[in-house]
């Protein structure tokens, strides 16, 4: 475990049950704390109560898309300083600069490597 990673919390958001335990099981296996969510409302519930250090947020959620969950918490003061890594099967260009638009802060695209992920959740949180 790093000593970056030992109680850095991040919020994982994803739709799919799978990829929700997937992710949180690598990532408390790295030292991680995560919590996670299943819809893009939950997603903005949590992360305004718990103000974690990082998000991994798909996009192509049920309630709100990653899109307006990034939008809503990138353009309110008290949560624009939170890292949002978007997650997502969308590959496209357009969705690429539709994320850069709402404040994501990365993105990277399913199906992607585990050691890359932590590189890019490494690389947003302080050293």
């Amino acid at each position: 475990m790093s000593e970056t990673a030992r109680g850095t919390r991040i919020l994982v958001v994803d739709d799919e049950p799978f990829i929700v335990e997937t992710l949180r099981f690598a990532l408390e296996k790295a030292g991680y704390v995560c919590l996670v969510a299943y819809d893009g409302e939950e997603a903005l519930r949590i992360a305004r109560e718990e103000n974690p250090d990082l998000i991994v947020l798909d996009i192509m959620l049920p309630k709100l898309n990653g899109f307006q969950v990034c939008r809503m918490l990138k353009f309110d003061e008290r949560y624009r300083h939170i890292p949002i890594v978007m997650l997502t099967a969308r590959a496209q260009e357009r969705d690429r600069l539709l994320g850069k638009e709402t404040g994501a802060d990365d993105y990277l695209t399913k199906p992607f490597e585990f050691p890359e992920l932590l590189r890019v959740i490494a690389r947003h949180l302080p050293a």
